[in-house]
């Protein structure tokens, strides 16, 4: 049962980042070296009182949107061509494998009290939910105005908008205006 609360739990948080940058109204809650802070600590991350800095936030941001692309990806079997950036800001962040648990964990090189700490612990939720195979599932609204994750939890994992009340209903009446103008 620990091991599904955990799934979740990594589904949650890289969903809960990737939606720090609200598109639509264009409200980023990762403006700054402090705000990012601020959020690695109150996800539990890192401790209370970390500091960040620019070149923390450069990489966080650049992990924020290459996720967003990946997950875009799910949608279905086209190539996606993912930033280049993204494997860089991977690449720079500290993380081992550790095999002396129940099964191999990447966990964070840094001391827990650093930003990059807290973004390696981001990166290591991607292969937590690539190993319970939910990483499939997490896609972000196919809606250009929109863009937010979620867990796709349809049955046949067709879900395109992040909700269908908002942006699925904005495409779809979109889609009947334009087939219901006569032609000029």
């Amino acid at each position: 049962m620990a091991d599904t609360r955990e799934n979740e739990d990594a589904a949650l948080l890289l969903t809960g980042f990737v939606n720090t940058l609200d598109v639509e109204s264009g409200a980023d809650a990762l403006a700054t070296p402090g705000e990012l802070a601020g959020w690695l600590a109150d996800r539990g991350l890192v401790p209370d009182g970390t500091r960040a800095g620019e070149a923390d936030l450069r990489t966080a941001l650049t992990l924020r949107e290459g996720l967003r692309e990946a997950m875009s990806a799910n949608h279905g079997p086209q190539e996606s061509d993912l930033p280049g950036d993204l494997d860089d800001a991977l690449a720079a962040l500290p993380l081992r494998v550790e095999l002396t648990g129940p099964r191999p964990a990447l966990l964070p090189l840094d001391p827990p009290g650093t930003a990059a700490a807290g973004l390696a612990r981001i990166a290591a939720a991607i292969m937590e939910a690539v190993s319970a195979g939910i990483w499939p599932r997490m896609k972000v609204c196919q809606q250009d105005t929109c863009r937010w994750a979620f867990v796709d939890t349809s049955k046949n994992r067709s879900r395109a908008w992040c909700s269908m009340s908002t942006c699925g209903n904005r495409t779809k009446t979109r889609a009947y205006r334009a087939r219901r103008r006569t032609p000029a």
